[in-house]
């Protein structure tokens, strides 16, 4: 009976602050990297201030926190304020307190950057230097201009060859847009989901559990997750667990793989600009707008709220355009630049 009673204890135990920033962060639909910078931020708060509990403390406590971030940590602007946005989602969202000081909090400035932009025969040079499934990945992003989780996270009913679009789920905001399928790349994207369908049957076999799903939407259509319509287009080789409910399955490739070989090839290529997985999506808007297409097209091709956003790739001259090429179309050499393996 002795033995009972912690038992019950723990089951009876509230949950922890950060299990409550947990919860509230799903309950409002926010994305996973949010949840995890959240609770990142939150935790440094705390451990900052010796565990004292928020609740205890108030404006210039998160003044001092900050104001350490940006002269002993050196972070910047935007880190800076994304541990602000992260501790009025702790105050406002989970300890529910109303407190005049929380708005009053100065918001550091941003500094406004040129986005790095590579010219086509980088580009090109670049994706020579990238074979296989990362290859494609990136000649995707370049062709596209999503962003890297976005395709990582592409599934196979996302994908119209016939149209020639592909429709991106979930973006950033939680908002899904259309963008161009690139003619040059869609035999080699056939090719490659008819080699990934191995993984799909593979786990079909196995009676593997599916592939994760939002918004419960595997309650709602039970099949759903063991599907090939809603398998991904990028598979990981092997099965993994999943950090939300604990289930081990299969996962879209990791998305450090396509970063390391992107930063591999930017090396063999001798590309001295500090290029990233990003500099592609940049590059995409940039040779947009060098090839007169209008810049309320390319800001809804990259997804943006606001054409302000957009703006910073006016560095070029924009001379209005017609219908949308991808510009992987015209990139120099590309004709011989893919091979899978």
């Amino acid at each position: 009976m002795s033995s009972a009673a912690p038992e019950k204890d723990r089951i009876s135990a509230p949950p922890s602050l950060l299990e409550q920033v947990r919860r509230r962060v799903r309950a409002k639909h926010l994305s996973r990297r949010t949840e995890q910078a959240y609770t990142h931020w939150i935790k440094r708060y705390i451990l900052f201030h010796q565990k004292r509990h928020p609740s205890d403390m108030a404006a210039a406590e998160v003044e001092a926190f900050l104001s350490w971030l940006a002269t002993d940590r050196e972070v910047s602007a935007s880190t800076q304020n994304q541990a602000l946005a992260a501790l009025l989602f702790l105050y406002k969202e989970v300890l529910s307190l109303t407190l005049p000081w929380l708005d009053n909090i100065t918001r550091a400035k941003p500094r406004v950057r040129r986005p790095v932009v590579l010219s086509h025969q980088e580009v090109s040079a670049l994706l020579t230097h990238m074979h296989g499934v990362t290859g494609l990945m990136a000649r995707l992003i370049y062709g596209t201009g999503m962003r890297l989780m976005e395709c990582c996270q592409l599934r196979i009913k996302d994908i119209d060859f016939h149209q020639r679009e592909i429709t991106i789920r979930a973006g950033k905001g939680g908002k899904d847009r259309v963008t161009m399928l690139p003619a040059s790349l869609a035999p080699d994207l056939q090719a490659h989901i008819s080699s990934a369908r191995r993984f799909h049957d593979l786990d079909r076999l196995n009676n593997e559990p599916g592939v994760s799903m939002p918004d419960a939407l595997a309650r709602k259509y039970p099949s759903a997750p063991t599907s090939w319509t809603w398998f991904w287009c990028f598979p990981a080789d092997h099965l993994s667990t999943d950090p939300v409910s604990g289930i081990r399955r299969r996962h879209h490739l990791f998305e450090q793989a396509v970063q390391r070989a992107i930063k591999r090839a930017v090396q063999a290529a001798g590309i001295v600009k500090p290029a990233t997985t990003h500099t592609l999506r940049h590059s995409f808007a940039t040779h947009l707008l060098m090839g007169g297409y209008d810049i309320r097209t390319v800001q809804e091709l990259l997804g943006h709220t606001d054409v302000s956003t957009t703006m910073i790739y006016t560095h070029v001259l924009n001379q209005g355009g017609r219908g949308v090429i991808s510009p992987l179309d015209s990139c120099v050499g590309h004709a011989t630049a893919t091979q899978l393996t």
